[in-house]
């Protein structure tokens, strides 16, 4: 079993390592999922941050977590797109005549997607301290902020996965994540859901982008988290738990 789980990790970080290196030779990759979310930060903070009222005297501090969903939403696919790549290539049949785990080419690909957003996050960040944002939150809040990035980046990524493998076209395996980036506009990431009319309000409160949001607004604040913060994550949960499951599914039909 130990020999198993060794190769398993070794092949994975093979296929890691390669994916990884089309990232870096391509930064290009990371940046342009950067530039959106940033340019939409500048936006709604010197634009329209005057005649929006949140409730805080800082609105780069109310914006910045629904940037970080957009932002993540916006890179994973990327992932969907490598992917189709690599089965429109017959990469990924290349790869399963070699003596190596065969899921270890998905899990490569989905991990890429983990430390590429991470990349384009602590990106958002750093441009959001420069624009004023500033938090009280201490390590262990930092942490829980994290770990729920990382869970829904994981959820989303495992989506991507599997609409890389069943997409019939590349525009199709990309364009999958548009909405899924303007879910965060019809949530509280912008402006707090008591302004809406009921019904998009309704719809606002009840999905995952909003108690997400607010999970992490609650942390960066040191503010209680209350419900959110187990809302969120049940939300990142349950939809990874489904996703993984049908993406593993959709994997093996595909490279049976």
């Amino acid at each position: 079993m130990e020999a198993i789980k060794k190769h398993f990790f070794s092949d994975m970080g093979v296929m890691l390592g390669r994916s990884m290196r089309h990232i870096f030779r391509s930064m290009d990759t990371i940046i342009t999922v950067a530039i959106m979310p940033i340019a939409l930060m500048l936006l709604f903070v010197y634009v329209f941050g005057g005649a929006i009222q949140t409730g805080t005297d800082n609105y780069v501090n109310y914006l910045l977590p629904g940037i970080l969903l957009i932002a993540i939403a916006n890179g994973i696919s990327y992932t969907a797109f490598r992917l189709f790549m690599d089965m429109q290539r017959g990469i990924l049949e290349r790869f399963h005549s070699m003596p190596i785990a065969r899921s270890t080419v998905l899990w490569g690909h989905v991990l890429t997607s983990l430390v590429s957003n991470a990349i384009s996050v602590v990106i958002i960040i750093l441009v959001a301290l420069i624009m004023g944002f500033r938090s009280s939150a201490e390590v262990l809040s930092w942490l829980a902020v994290a770990g729920i990035l990382a869970l829904f980046t994981l959820a989303l990524t495992w989506i991507a996965a599997i609409v890389g493998l069943s997409a019939k076209s590349v525009d199709g395996a990309s364009a999958f994540s548009y909405p899924l980036i303007f879910l965060p506009f019809i949530s509280s990431a912008f402006v707090p859901t008591e302004s809406m009319p009921s019904v998009v309000r309704a719809f606002a409160e009840n999905q995952p982008v909003t108690s997400i949001v607010e999970a992490i607004r609650s942390l960066l604040a040191e503010q209680p988290v209350g419900n959110d913060i187990w809302v969120a994550l049940a939300w990142c949960l349950g939809i990874l738990i489904v996703a993984y499951i049908f993406a593993m599914r959709t994997y093996k039909r595909k490279t049976a």
